[in-house]
C-alpha cells in the first residue's frame, strides 16, 4: 500500500518504521531537513522536504496516488489542513493526529464529516483508555479486547507465590473452572508458546484469553483478583491526565492531580470540577507522601519527561503502591523501565502506531486480506491477529489437533454468533467464525497463512 505520512517526529517515525515492517510503500514528509536526511538514513523509504500544506510537495509526494495519507505533525490545525488538502488532490483515505480536547470533546464528529476525513485519531486519549482499563482490572498489567468487546487477552505477571507457578497449564484449566487459556509466555528475552505442559514460573509475563467475564471468575478463584482502585494520585496534568481524571471521575473514582504549572492548575480546577489538583513539583518526594502516596490504590507518572516518570514510579513502588502505571514513549527507555520492574509502562505513540497498522491491515481486506484486528504484545515479541473466517479458508470443519500449523502458531480462540470458544483439539472452524491468531511476529496476512 501507498502511505504518506506528514511529520516524522517521535509519533511520526515511531508510525513509519512500523509501515514499513509491514512492507508498505511509505513517503516521508517534513519542513525540517536534518530530520528527512536523518529518516532517509535509517530508513528505505521516499522523503520530501517541506510542509504538508505546501500543494507543491504534496505534488511531488505523488498524493494522487496514496492510498493512506497520515498527517501528524505536533499541530492539529496543519493536520486537518494537510489531510483536506490531500484529499482535494485525490489521496484516498486520510487520517490525522487530533490532540486538542476542545476539538475531542465536542467537534469532532463535525470536523470529520466537514475535512471528509477517514480517521480522527488521539493517541493521548487512546492512551488515557488504556490506563482506565488497567485501572478497573488492576491485577493486569495490559488489556486488549476483540469482537465489540466479547474476547479479551490480558497480560499478568507471575509473582512469587502465584498459584499460577509451579503447575503444568493442563492441570490449571482442570484445576480452574473457568475457561480461559494461557497462550504466551515471556521469559527473559525469550517468547513461548506453551504446550499443555509447560510450567510457569515467578517473573514469567503471561498472555491470557476469555471472555472478560470469565477473566474475573478466574482472577477470583485463584485469589488474586485486586479490588477496583478507588483513590488514584496522578503526576502531571497535560491531556493524557484530563481525558484519563474525567473516565475515572465518571466512574466514581476520587482523583488528585499534581501539576508544577500554576496556570495550567487553574485550567485543570475549572475543567475537572470533581478532582482535586495541587500546584507544586511532583518529583519532591516530600510531596507526594504529603499527599498520600502511601495510600493510594494507584499512581500514575504523566509528566513530559520519561526519566523522571520511570524513577519517581520506582519511588512510589517501593512504597508498596498497588497499582503504578508509567507513561514512557521512548522504546528504549521502555524496556529499561520494564527491566526496573515496572509492569505498566504504557506508550502514546505505541498505541497510536498500532491502529494505524490495524487500520492499513483493515483496508488490504479489499485486496484479499481478512484481518480485522492486529495487537503487539508481549512487549512486541508477539503479535495477535483477529481473522474473519471467508469460503476460501481451506480448513473449515476439521479438528483443530488434525490441522498442521506452521511452527509459533497458536489458534487461541474463536468468536461465533458473538459466543467466545477457548478452543481445545476437537473444536474446529468454519465459516463466519472470528479467530484469534497468536504468532511470533510472523506476517500473516490470510487465514491461510497459519497452514504447513
Amino acid at each position: 500500500m501507498r502511505i504518506i505520512i506528514v511529520g516524522c517526529g517521535k509519533i511520526g517515525e515511531n508510525i513509519l518504521a512500523d509501515l514499513t515492517n509491514e512492507d508498505h510503500n511509505v513517503i516521508a514528509i517534513d519542513n525540517d531537513p536534518d530530520v528527512i536526511s536523518n529518516i532517509g538514513n535509517i530508513y528505505d523509504v521516499m522523503t520530501v522536504c517541506g510542509s504538508g500544506t505546501d500543494r507543491s510537495v504534496l505534488k511531488e509526494a505523488r498524493v494522487h496516488s496514496a492510498e493512506m495519507f497520515i498527517a501528524c505533525t505536533s499541530s492539529d490545525e496543519v493536520n486537518m489542513l494537510s489531510c483536506f488538502i490531500a484529499r482535494k488532490m485525490g489521496a484516498q483515505n486520510t487520517i490525522a493526529r487530533i490532540r486538542n480536547p476542545e476539538y475531542n470533546l465536542d467537534n469532532l464528529g463535525f470536523l470529520k464529516e466537514q475535512l471528509d476525513l477517514s480517521l480522527a485519531i488521539n493517541p493521548e486519549m487512546l492512551a488515557a483508555k488504556e490506563m482506565f482499563n488497567v485501572l478497573k482490572l488492576p491485577s493486569a498489567v495490559k488489556i486488549q479486547t476483540f469482537s465489540a468487546r466479547n474476547f479479551e487477552i490480558i497480560e499478568l505477571i507471575m509473582r512469587e507465590g502465584s498459584p499460577f507457578t509451579g503447575v503444568k497449564l493442563m492441570d490449571l484449566r482442570n484445576k480452574y473452572k473457568a475457561k480461559f487459556l494461557i497462550c504466551v509466555v515471556s521469559r527473559g528475552d525469550k517468547v513461548y508458546i506453551p504446550d499443555g505442559n509447560f510450567i510457569l514460573q515467578p517473573g514469567d509475563k503471561v498472555g491470557l484469553t476469555a471472555e472478560p467475564a470469565e477473566i474475573q471468575k478466574l482472577m477470583k478463584a485463584a485469589g488474586i483478583d485486586k479490588k477496583h482502585a478507588k483513590n488514584i494520585l496522578i503526576l502531571g496534568g497535560g491531556r493524557i491526565a484530563f481525558y484519563l481524571s474525567k473516565m475515572l471521575t465518571a466512574a466514581g473514582m476520587g482523583v488528585k492531580i499534581i501539576e508544577i504549572d500554576e496556570e495550567k492548575c487553574n485550567q485543570l480546577s475549572q475543567q475537572l470540577p470533581k478532582a482535586v489538583i495541587i500546584n507544586g513539583n511532583g518529583a519532591q518526594q516530600e510531596l507526594l507522601l504529603e499527599e498520600g502516596l502511601n495510600s493510594v490504590d494507584a499512581f500514575v507518572t504523566l509528566t513530559g519527561m520519561d526519566e523522571e516518570n520511570i524513577l519517581i514510579s520506582i519511588f512510589a513502588a517501593n512504597h508498596n503502591v498497588p497499582t503504578v502505571i508509567t507513561k514512557v514513549n521512548h522504546n528504549t527507555l521502555a524496556s529499561l523501565a520494564t527491566k526496573l520492574g515496572l509492569d505498566r509502562v504504557i506508550s502514546p505513540k505505541e498505541i497510536m502506531s498500532d491502529v494505524l497498522v490495524q487500520y492499513a491491515r483493515a483496508l488490504e481486506n479489499t485486496k484479499g486480506s481478512n484481518v480485522e484486528t492486529l495487537y503487539n504484545i508481549m512487549d512486541d515479541k508477539a503479535v495477535v491477529l483477529e481473522f474473519n473466517v471467508s469460503s476460501e479458508f481451506n480448513c473449515t470443519g476439521i479438528p483443530i489437533k488434525d490441522l498442521r500449523l506452521k511452527p509459533g502458531i497458536l489458534i487461541a480462540g474463536i468468536i461465533r454468533h458473538r459466543m467466545a470458544i477457548i478452543p481445545t483439539g476437537t473444536d474446529y472452524i468454519q465459516e463466519k467464525d472470528k479467530v484469534i491468531i497468536l504468532t511470533e511476529n510472523r506476517r500473516l496476512n490470510d487465514l491461510n497463512d497459519i497452514l504447513k
